[in-house]
């Protein structure tokens, strides 16, 4: 039979076949968001269960450290020691003089007699200009002053016969007035013949020129064999003075109400260089001036210090590191900076940020000690102390390696002291490394009854 000729319910059959296929989707479409449920459900169970286990993490751990082993720390010893104060500063080395040696005449410059760089003496001879001139025109100067007071002389001798001449009535009065000025005016006439051969005299002095002070003479800014004159600039050479020397160097403003008092009292305060690096001290001063007034762009005042530099360790326009001791704190309680922690105590969870340390008690367990510092120094061997101006006492034990593993009340192992390690006997005593004696507990006692 032809496609074409068939019926509708012929085909009704196929049609019917098809009506099923949408309820299949649907249940398959319904499985797999049960599915993917179950696997959320799942995710966010396991989710939870990490949370917990973290949470609970902590106090497992700080339960295996309070029941387990003791932890390794080193440990220091808190002492009495004086501290200086000190204020530290850039400075640059500034000579107390230094003069161009200028010729102050003209003429022919026919010596130099000094070595470039050496060292000389106020009054060494450093230049010889040719004198001659100078010393010719002496010479006619003195002849002149010969005539003059030969002149001086006759009128000074006619006066005399004058004034005995109009006593006698013997001469008009009136020419032995005139006589009188005569005799001045060739006075005059004299000193000034004088003045011009002083003049000379002063001009053959300036032909020897010295050094005007004692120090180091620099390089030769002029050779022998050229015409100099009074008016050149460059100057034949310049000599500094090195012995003593000064530092000049800022201190901030803050400063000035510990350095003033004293200053004005008569103290010499201290002052040490040290070089660029510093890392070694060139020389020891004091505090010669302060200026006049404070620098208000940068907030600070410029201070001298004076050194001998008897070495010549000092060099004039040298870069140094200038320290300047303001004042000692006599017995003074100290530790090092390493034992110092700065934030919120471990022991007080969300408690206000501080500084304290772990102090070291008597069974080998570990404290929290709020403490108040002070300033800080580089002691013998390069190591850096605070001190403490509240919370310890000398003899006291504090942990200056492992802070970060402890928490307060930990037992603890001390495994050195002040850099040393410990036997066991010394780490199983009282105050995690004193002896078992009565000694070390003796320390650890007096430690704790100045806590605060």
């Amino acid at each position: 039979m032809d496609e074409r000729t068939r019926t509708d319910d012929e085909l009704a059959p196929k049609l019917r076949r098809t009506a099923p296929e949408p309820a299949v989707r649907g249940r398959t479409f319904s499985i797999g968001r049960i599915g993917f449920g179950l696997i959320v459900i799942l995710a966010l169970g396991l989710g939870v269960y990490q949370i917990a286990r973290w949470m609970h993490a902590p106090k497992q751990a700080a339960g295996r450290f309070q029941g387990g082993a003791a932890q390794s720390v080193g440990a220091a010893t808190v002492a009495l020691n004086n501290v200086p104060v000190m204020v530290n500063a850039l400075g640059t080395v500034t000579p107390l003089a230094t003069v161009t040696v200028q010729s102050q005449i003209s003429g022919y410059l026919t010596k130099v007699p000094f070595t470039e760089g050496q060292m000389v003496q106020k009054g060494d001879l450093l230049a010889q200009i040719d004198d001659r001139p100078y010393v010719i025109l002496k010479a006619q100067y003195e002849g002149q002053l010969a005539h003059d007071q030969g002149l001086l002389s006759q009128a000074q001798m006619d006066l005399k016969r004058y004034q005995t001449l109009a006593a006698q009535n013997s001469i008009a009065k009136q020419q032995a007035e005139d006589q009188v000025f005569i005799v001045q005016q060739y006075e005059g006439t004299v000193k000034q013949d004088q003045s011009l051969i002083n003049t000379q005299i002063l001009n053959i002095a300036y032909c020897h020129i010295v050094s005007p002070v004692t120090g180091r003479i620099g390089l030769r800014l002029v050779d022998p064999g050229n015409y100099v004159q009074s008016n050149s600039t460059t100057g034949l050479a310049v000599v500094t003075e090195l012995q003593p020397i000064s530092v000049i160097f800022s201190i901030p403003e803050d400063d000035l109400p510990e350095i003033m008092p004293q200053l004005n009292g008569g103290n010499k305060l201290q002052v040490t260089a040290f070089d660029r690096a510093n890392v070694k001290k060139l020389a020891v001063g004091t505090v010669s001036a302060v200026d006049s007034q404070i620098d208000t762009t940068t907030g600070t005042v410029k201070v001298r210090a004076q050194f001998a530099n008897a070495d010549n360790a000092l060099f004039p326009n040298q870069f140094v590191n200038a320290q300047l001791l303001v004042k000692t704190l006599q017995n003074a309680v100290t530790v090092p900076t390493a034992a110092i922690q700065r934030g919120s105590p471990g022991a007080t969870p969300g408690g206000a940020m501080g500084t304290y340390v772990y102090l070291i008690n008597a069974d080998n367990t570990v404290s929290v000690r709020q403490i108040t510092v002070g300033p800080t120094y580089i002691a013998a061997g390069n190591a850096s102390m605070t001190t403490v101006d509240s919370g310890l006492a000398a003899g006291d034990h504090v942990v200056t390696d492992g802070a970060d593993r402890l928490r307060d009340g930990l037992h603890v192992i001390v495994s050195s002291i002040d850099g040393k390690p410990t036997t066991p006997t010394q780490t199983s005593g009282p105050a995690g490394g004193g002896n078992a004696g009565g000694k070390g507990r003796s320390h650890r006692r007096n430690g704790g009854s100045t806590s605060q």
